[in-house]
């Protein structure tokens, strides 16, 4: 796996692709293999290979064939449900179908199981996706709704779950349920525009979607926010202390759980500007728990320190005793910008223009391993309040997170000076 390599050494032309090509120019004529494995080949000598031939003949009855493209199909629709959102794609499927199902008893009721767990996969798909919407569409920023209705926000995190460990379990919840709808097409979908195999041929008419993990980035960027209006909020210095210390027990929490997703989004949000400038405020704080998350999430060296726990989480899960042993949440950014790299830093056809199938292994085995770690169900108990406090509470925008921090530590310098004065005329209408 090119993880924790820097990705130079995987792209250089002295190192992955070019091995690759010399293993090709050994076969060029056809298919070449490693250890039995296809690395490379020509789409001609791909397409021959499966065209019949005295040799290769599958029986043209489809009652001999039907198991065969029965079993293609059921792996296709639970694995890549997604595909079938597409109307054609769900009309040639079941044009498919229904001439399997012409043949034997078993093989209509096999047809009928396989059509019905995809349309209840699709339905349960499109209901979390108008949940997501409605979330989005109510979502106003905290000073609005401050302004406006001040008594309905005299809650805090504290107040609505006082244990850092029970709300680290519960972000766990979030995280989990939202990768599950994260659909292994998305990942194609996002980076993947064109035809992988013809740069000239666009690959759909239609922008396809790629909701969920948008969906998903959000959460992050949401949680980011949250944890710096919970700690900008509070008017005592020593309550945005014991915000801070709170936030750092709850990403310690999620370090020891394995959701490196949440861990990340709770440093990122205590690392914001107008949370890292409340000098008087970090001052009343012990931070050595902090400094050990900050190092363990270190982006130096290609985040090697959090791909070294990752890989503990991930063996930790494959010899796990226990349901909470199983969860590995990624840093999701992260995992994203590795498949980015790899599918963008290796070429899809090698230099004698075979397709570089070594590649798409490798971005097959990214994938694969995330599609095992979001299947594992949240071993935790559900608070609904805690959740529903952490999905739609008003957050701050960035200009009034600002504005918070400087009315708690006023500026610094004159630079701060200026846009507060600005911030308190655009936001507050003050002067």
């Amino acid at each position: 796996m090119p993880q924790t390599p820097p990705f130079s050494a995987m792209f250089d032309s002295s190192g992955y692709n070019r091995n690759l090509y010399q293993a090709a120019e050994a076969g060029c004529a056809g298919l070449c293999y490693h250890d039995n494995n296809l690395l490379s080949g020509s789409l001609e000598a791909l397409i021959q290979h499966l065209v019949p031939n005295v040799d290769y003949y599958p029986d043209n009855q489809i009652r001999k064939i039907a198991p065969k493209i029965l079993q293609l199909l059921t792996e296709w629709t639970e694995t890549f449900p997604y595909d079938f959102r597409d109307e054609r794609m769900m009309r040639n499927l079941k044009d498919l179908a229904h001439q399997i199902a012409s043949g034997e008893e078993t093989y209509r009721k096999n047809v009928h199981q396989m059509i019905q767990g995809l349309v209840r996969k699709l339905a349960t798909l499109s209901q979390y996706e108008e949940v997501l919407a409605k979330i989005s569409s109510t979502s106003t920023d905290r000073l609005t709704v401050l302004k406006t209705k001040p008594q309905s926000i005299q809650r805090d995190i504290i107040t609505v779950c006082s244990d850092p460990y029970t709300l680290a379990q519960q972000l766990t919840h979030i995280e989990l349920e939202r990768l599950n709808y994260i659909g292994p097409e998305e990942f194609v979908q996002a980076f993947v525009q064109k035809d992988p195999l013809d740069n000239d041929k666009s690959c759909y008419s239609e922008r396809k979607k790629t909701r969920n993990l948008e969906a998903y980035v959000e959460w992050f960027n949401r949680l980011s926010y949250l944890v710096a209006t919970e700690i900008c909020m509070p008017v005592k210095k020593k309550h945005r202390a014991r915000m801070i210390e709170y936030f750092i027990d709850v990403a310690r929490e999620c370090f020891n759980i394995g959701n490196f997703n949440s861990l990340m989004a709770i440093i990122s949000g205590m690392n914001m500007s107008p949370v890292s400038r409340l000098k008087k405020t970090w001052a009343k704080v012990k931070t050595a728990k902090f400094d050990v998350l900050e190092h363990q999430m270190d982006p130096s060296s290609n985040f090697y320190n959090y791909r070294t726990a990752l890989r503990g989480a991930a063996q930790r899960s494959l010899t796990a005793h226990s349901s909470r042993e199983k969860i590995v949440i990624p840093f999701f950014s992260l995992l994203i910008k590795d498949i980015y790299f790899l599918n963008e830093g290796c070429a899809n056809r090698l230099p004698n223009g075979h397709v570089n199938f070594e590649k798409f292994w490798e971005l097959a085995k990214q994938v694969s391993e995330f599609m095992t770690w979001k299947q594992v169900e949240c071993p935790f108990e559900r608070d609904r309040k805690i959740l529903q406090y952490l999905l739609t509470v008003p957050v701050f925008s960035e200009d009034a997170l600002y504005l918070a921090s400087y009315e708690s530590e006023g500026p610094e310098n004159h630079i701060e000076k200026d846009r507060w004065k600005s911030l308190r005329s655009s936001l507050l209408g003050r002067v």
